[in-house]
């Protein structure tokens, strides 16, 4: 008696989470599936997560393909469990089958398949019309003899409209993941609701890249991880939204909530795109704490791994388009919360100092902010004080 199919149900990943996208089934119908391996990637509005295979078994069949929607606890495969199918043998090799012969082509049908088709010589007077309408070699069939292209030819090409170069013009539809969904209603409901403003300014990363070299190898014997730029910046946030506590604030109605955390949301780009997990108490973590998590979020956003309750509750975010080359960008803020941090990429620029032109590794920052919480003055103060404990990093470890 065979063992009865297991199905398999989309799981319940957050209490307001009902319905989900299939993302990629890792698993084909038919193929054999072992236990607590991937069997589908399913995406909520929140976060993308693997299912994995209850069982060892064969994937029987499919109920929801790739981009379908479905509820919480709905079955979309069947699993019929089976123990993992013996090795084959390995076949030896055939030796080649020879060709069956077969009549040779004529010398003249030869010559004609192997010669490529020469177009028609272009006379003078079609190649300076050709060049006046831009019209580019092998565009205009030639009428005279031999396929020689006469100035009449291109004259009716030119009449005939614009000239097709090639090249494919198809189109295909994609469905927005859940995702991305959220993602686009979420800057438009920021855009919408929101004052928001942003704020420049430029960093000198001397200071911190000097730290970095001198320290990088004892830090990373200690700690077994390496000292990165984002820590420094954490660090510098987090006195900013305790100096400025407008930027750690979120508006509920007619009343403000300030928080006395820092829970600092740092966006990092994932198999599926961009996630914004949360480094809860921020305010407590060292340099060390807050390297290993960066780390320990980059590796799990890698395979969809990061839980959603991690995505959740920040009050402040920081994102890095210098990691992709960006030089300055707008950041929005995530709603509701009112301030984001852009960090952009470090490049080598000549500045002023002390009355002198020097080559600096310089980096713009930009805060995007919520006019109705934040005043300019805060915001702009909160960025200044950035910048200067980014450029006097010892600041940082003194708290001073």
């Amino acid at each position: 008696m065979s063992t009865p199919e297991i199905e398999i149900k989309v799981p319940k990943p957050g209490e307001s989470i009902s319905e989900v996208m299939i993302g990629e089934w890792y698993i084909q119908e038919g193929q054999y599936v072992a236990a607590d391996r991937n069997l589908v990637a399913l995406e909520s509005d929140k976060a993308t997560f693997d299912v994995p295979a209850p069982r060892g078994g064969i994937l029987t069949r499919i109920l929801k393909k790739a981009g379908e929607s479905a509820q919480v606890e709905e079955v979309i495969g069947f699993l019929q469990p089976a123990e993992a199918p013996a090795a084959a043998p390995a076949k030896p090799a055939a030796a080649p089958a020879a060709p069956a012969p077969g009549p040779a082509p004529s010398a003249p049908v030869a010559a004609a398949a192997a010669a490529p088709k020469s177009p028609g010589h272009v006379m003078p007077a079609a190649e300076r019309l050709m060049a006046e309408n831009k019209l580019p070699a092998g565009s205009v069939a030639g009428s005279g003899p031999g396929g020689r292209v006469l100035k009449e030819d291109v004259i009716r090409t030119v009449n005939a409209g614009p000239v097709s170069v090639g090249g494919s013009r198809e189109t295909r539809s994609v469905p927005l993941s859940p995702i991305r969904q959220t993602i686009a209603r979420r800057l438009v409901e920021a855009q919408h609701t929101a004052a928001l403003l942003t704020t420049f300014n430029e960093v000198d990363m001397s200071a911190v890249k000097k730290l970095r070299e001198v320290y990088k190898d004892s830090f990373e014997k200690k700690h077994n991880v390496k000292l990165g730029f984002m820590s420094f910046f954490v660090r510098a946030v987090v006195a900013g939204l305790q100096q400025y506590p407008q930027l750690n604030a979120q508006m509920n109605g007619k009343s403000l909530t300030y928080f006395n955390y820092c829970d600092v949301g740092v966006a990092i780009g994932g198999g599926k795109g961009l996630v914004v997990p949360v480094l809860r108490n921020a305010e407590n973590m060292s340099f060390a704490d807050i390297e290993l998590a960066i780390v320990n979020f980059a590796n799990r956003a890698k395979n969809n791994q990061i839980a959603l309750e991690e995505l959740e509750g920040g009050t402040f975010t920081i994102t890095n388009g210098g990691v992709y080359g960006s030089l300055l960008s707008t950041p929005i803020v995530n709603p509701p919360q009112s301030g984001v941090l852009g960090m952009h990429g470090i490049f080598d620029r000549p500045v002023a100092v002390n009355g002198q032109v020097v080559i600096r590794p310089m980096m713009y920052i930009a805060l995007t902010y919520d006019h109705r919480i934040v005043d300019g003055r805060e915001a702009v103060s909160f960025l200044k004080l950035v910048k200067d404990l980014i450029e006097d990093p010892t600041r940082l470890i003194l708290e001073v």
